[in-house]
């Protein structure tokens, strides 16, 4: 909103606009002139607008301090969300970072880089409490602000994407750097600031120059100095050049003066006070969002120990319950892990419906492995596999990597989600060994045993003696268990590991207890 649109609102109030418009000019040249001019609202501070600032409107202050990962992500989206609700003019994001994950910083810079209603601000602070770094994922995220300023003593840049490895840091593969660079230089060119210094932060092989075009100083690199050189001929233009800013084989970091030297910052702010007057914000309208207990509760259900924890709890309790009659506390506990893993995910954005199917598609076959399918083959495996992919999935917003990057964090997320299955495998191992003996669990354990030398058996002798050498007939398929006609009664049967099709003729020749072996006739 411009000034003199800001007074034609208000005096709309007063009275007919057209017959105050000479009133309206008066006051906004007044304004112009530096004279503080009170506001309507009175519970704001009179602040006086600098020329050529922005209009005096609320400002959301959202901090990017730490690790730049996922949840911090939930945390800017929501921020954004509410000063678009409350059609603030700017937003300044303060960010004191040494970077993070690649692939949240894009998503963040995209974030930001869809904000075109509001003013966007990146703000680098100086403190006893900060760091005084925007680097690596940081002057990423700096980048996709409409401008930037920097406290002095600060600095900014060295984008390039790194990788942990068992060997320490290493640079990531030519194609993860172009993909950054490409980046880099895209919000370079949207939001105005030299590309050239856009690729000397990403790419070490990029050499950075000076050069002064006809007495005004522009930056260069050493690959696209030839075309200024020849503009500069066709145009009769004076070109000279001037120091390295950056040789090949480093990656560009400047301080704040740099910066504001070559028209990468705005200018340089002490504070948050000394931004807010040079953006022409009043100081008691600007809101500082905090990160709330909802923030911290998404951190930390979307913390790798706590899914691996979770993936870990959750594939027991699945065991437990299959495994058991009915449906009791160990279902309960599973279906409380899996919907908090993929709730957690679902506020970050990488669960939809895909996922959720593929995971309720495994433990259906796992299911139907345990209680239809005799023994456990494809059919489980497939279901177990089934879990596992939904849950590497449910932490990705991609299905299959193409980046480097993006590999990079599938493998991660394979890690974690396989650390969590094979620590389910252990816990169980342990359960079936320990159970039996912990004092707790004897008393849910039957420890006594009626044998059939004792004369226990489920039925009586002489029925088990008169069917041992009947005949009859299977009803189904014997693989090995199913049913059979014998002596015109339906008996569940099971052969010796011998397969027998559907009306095969049968001999019983063993009974015991409630288990009947037939063999083929």
């Amino acid at each position: 909103m411009t000034l003199e649109k800001l007074f034609l609102d208000k005096l709309d109030k007063l009275g007919d606009v057209k017959s105050m418009r000479w009133f309206s000019v008066f006051l906004l040249i007044a304004l112009l002139l530096g004279r503080s001019v009170s506001s309507q609202d009175s519970n704001a501070a009179p602040v006086t607008a600098e020329p050529g600032t922005a209009a005096l409107s609320q400002a959301y202050v959202i901090p990017i301090q730490g690790e730049i990962d996922r949840a911090l992500m939930v945390f800017i989206r929501r921020g954004i969300k509410e000063a678009k609700e409350a059609e603030a003019g700017t937003i300044i994001f303060m960010i004191d970072t040494f970077g993070g994950r690649v692939d949240s910083a894009l998503q963040i810079a995209t974030l930001i880089g869809s904000v075109d209603t509001i003013q966007t601000v990146a703000f680098v602070p100086a403190g006893p409490e900060t760091t005084g770094v925007s680097w690596s994922a940081g002057a990423l995220i700096s980048f996709s602000c409409n401008r930037i300023y920097m406290a002095p003593g600060t600095s900014m840049g060295a984008v390039a994407p790194v990788y942990q490895t068992s060997e320490g840091m290493e640079m990531a593969p030519e194609k993860t750097v172009s993909a950054v660079r490409a980046q880099m230089a895209s919000l370079a060119e949207k939001n105005g600031y030299p590309k050239a210094v856009a690729l000397a932060m990403v790419d070490m092989d990029v050499e950075l120059l000076e050069v002064f075009l006809d007495g005004k100083l522009i930056l260069t690199t050493t690959t696209d100095l030839p075309d200024l050189e020849r503009q500069a001929g066709q145009e009769g233009l004076k070109l000279e050049k001037g120091k390295t800013v950056s040789p090949q084989g480093k990656l560009l970091t400047l301080t704040a003066g740099e910066a504001e030297k070559y028209g990468v910052s705005s200018g340089r702010a002490a504070d948050l006070e000394a931004l807010y007057a040079a953006l022409g914000v009043a100081e008691s309208g600007a809101i500082i969002l905090e990160t709330t207990v909802p923030d911290k509760i998404v951190a930390l259900l979307t913390s790798s120990v706590l899914t691996t924890l979770l993936v870990m709890i959750g594939l027991v309790a699945i065991y437990l319950e299959i495994t058991s009659p009915g449906f009791g506390v160990p279902g309960t506990i599973a279906i409380l892990c899996f919907a908090t893993i993929f709730l957690g995910n679902a506020l970050l954005g990488t669960v939809g419906s895909l996922e959720l199917l593929i995971f309720l598609l495994g433990v259906v076959l796992l299911v139907v492995e345990i209680f239809l399918i005799p023994g456990f083959g494809v059919t489980g495996i497939s279901g177990i596999l089934l879990i596992f992919f939904s849950l590497v999935l449910s932490r990705q917003d991609f299905v299959w990597p193409k980046f480097d990057w993006q590999w990079e964090q599938f493998g991660r997320n394979l890690r974690l989600v396989g650390l969590g299955l094979l620590g389910s495998i252990v816990l169980v191992t342990v359960f079936l060994r320990l159970f039996p003996r912990a004092p707790f669990f004897n008393r849910l354990i039957l420890k006594s045993s009626e044998a059939s030398q004792d004369g226990f058996t489920a039925q009586a002798q002489e029925i088990t003696g008169e069917l041992i050498g009947k005949k009859g007939a299977a009803l189904t398929p014997l693989r090995p268990a199913g049913k059979a006609e014998i002596e015109n009664s339906v008996l569940m049967v099971e052969t010796d590991g011998e397969f027998l099709e559907s009306g095969h003729p049968v001999e019983v020749i063993e009974v015991s207890g409630n288990r009947i072996l037939v063999r083929g006739c």
